[in-house]
C-alpha cells in the first residue's frame, strides 16, 4: 500500500504543469464578456471552460459574490457551472441578450464575428465559416454578407496550386470584416 502511495505521488509530481500568462482584471472581464455573447448566439462552451473563466477572473482580482463558487467548482459539480456562470455575469452586469428576433440576432451575430476577425480575436477561416454557415444561409444570403462568404469559400478550399499564399487570402477576410463593420459604423453615424 505504501508503495503504490508512494508511486501515485511520484508520477503526480512529474506530471506537466500548465503554464499560462496571469490575466489582467479587464482581460478577465472580456474572456467572461465573450463567452457570454459566445453562450447566447447558440455556441457550445463546456462547463470546464466556464469554470476556467471563472477561476481566471478570480485570479485577476474581479470582484463577483459567485465567482469563488464558479471557480472552485468540482469536475462532480460541472452541472452547476452553467447556472453559476450566468449568476457571475449578472452580478457583473455582463449577461448578453441577444435581439428576441432571430433575423435581428443572426445580424449582431454577423457583427459580434465580424469584430473578432478585424481585432485578430478569431482565425479568419473560421470566422469567414461561421458566417457563410451560420447566418448567411439563416438571412438568405445578403448582399452586406457576400464579401465574407466570398472568403469563406476561398479559405475553405484553398489549395497551394493557386498561387495565392493563405495569407493573403486571410488579409483579405480581415479587410472584408474591417470594411463590413465600417459600414454599419457609417450608418449609426447617419441616424
Amino acid at each position: 500500500m505504501a508503495a503504490s502511495s508512494a508511486n501515485v505521488r511520484a508520477s503526480f509530481s512529474q506530471m506537466p504543469i500548465e503554464k499560462t500568462a496571469m490575466m489582467t482584471h479587464d482581460d478577465a472581464l472580456k474572456q467572461l464578456s465573450h463567452i457570454s455573447r459566445k453562450r447566447a448566439f447558440g455556441r457550445h462552451v463546456g462547463s470546464d471552460q466556464l469554470i476556467q473563466a471563472g477561476l481566471n477572473a478570480l485570479l485577476a482580482e474581479v470582484e463577483s459574490p459567485s465567482l469563488a463558487l464558479l471557480a472552485g467548482l468540482l469536475r462532480s459539480e460541472e452541472p452547476e457551472a452553467s447556472a453559476l456562470f450566468d449568476q457571475v455575469l449578472e452580478e457583473l452586469g455582463l449577461l448578453f441578450h441577444p435581439p428576441a428576433d432571430p433575423r435581428a440576432a443572426k445580424w449582431a451575430m454577423a457583427y459580434w464575428v465580424a469584430g473578432q476577425i478585424a481585432d485578430g480575436s478569431l482565425d479568419p477561416a473560421a470566422g469567414t465559416y461561421l458566417v457563410w454557415a451560420d447566418i448567411a444561409y439563416d438571412l438568405d444570403y445578403p448582399e452586406e454578407l457576400e464579401p465574407l462568404v466570398h472568403c469563406a469559400h476561398n479559405l475553405d478550399g484553398w489549395e497551394e496550386s493557386w498561387g495565392v499564399p493563405l495569407e493573403q487570402l486571410n488579409r483579405e477576410a480581415v479587410t472584408a470584416a474591417k470594411l463590413f463593420l465600417s459600414k454599419r459604423s457609417a450608418a449609426d453615424a447617419g441616424d
